[in-house]
């Protein structure tokens, strides 16, 4: 069992009687880490000696680290990589060694959003979504042209699906308007405009869907 501070580790692994030249130079590789990490300063308390530490990537070479944060244990590693000495022959023939990492973003923010260190506003930069409810999307296609070229952000629902479902999509996106073009709509040549805020529903032609929607732009 091998336990304790970093450099006691270290000391037990070197105490080991394995005679595998692979175990050895892990050692000095490993040596060569804390002795850099005590250099840069980095108090003792910010990192650790894992040995049961695997990563699912079969292109590191050396040293692998993971990062946690104290406080939030329950979201495991936030930051994780190491060292790939040979990952860049898939793409050259030179050799070139590297260090790298990738950071989780989502458990990042999730933490920040929790501890409201972040706010957090509408999850689209798009004032309506444009709901097809037909086979045939390409009414809807055609609106968002036109309301893009006039200026207005819009996005289409591109999938199949009930009205209530798009709805709900449309609420979590955050969008102020949707509108809905089923059979009736198509044939009668308008198009149904839903306030997503106040539940409220008209049924308007194109040039009072613009104005509306213009009028909605200058708030949001």
């Amino acid at each position: 069992q091998i336990e304790g501070a970093p450099v006691e580790k270290l000391a037990q692994l070197k105490a080991t009687p394995v005679q595998n030249e692979l175990f050895q130079q892990g050692i000095v590789e490993l040596e060569t880490v804390l002795d850099a990490i005590r250099v840069l300063g980095l108090p003792e308390r910010n990192y650790d000696v894992d040995l049961t530490i695997a990563r699912g990537l079969d292109y590191y070479t050396g040293t692998v680290y993971e990062t946690r944060l104290d406080d939030y244990p329950d979201l495991g590693s936030i930051c994780s990589g190491g060292r790939y000495d040979n990952l860049a022959g898939y793409y050259t023939r030179e050799k070139l060694p590297g260090v790298g990492a990738s950071i989780g973003l989502t458990r990042l923010f999730h933490q920040l959003m929790e501890a409201q260190l972040i706010k957090t506003g509408s999850a689209t930069k798009s004032l309506v979504l444009i709901i097809p409810m037909t086979e045939d999307n390409r009414t809807s296609l055609e609106l968002a042209s036109i309301l893009r070229s006039e200026g207005i952000p819009s996005q289409v629902y591109s999938e199949k699906g009930a009205l209530g479902k798009k709805l709900k999509y449309a609420d979590r996106l955050g969008v102020p308007f949707s509108v809905i073009i089923g059979e009736d709509e198509v044939k009668g040549g308008y198009f149904t405009l839903k306030a997503m805020a106040e539940k409220r529903e008209s049924k308007v032609g194109l040039e009072d869907l613009k104005t509306h929607l213009r009028k909605g732009l200058s708030f949001a």
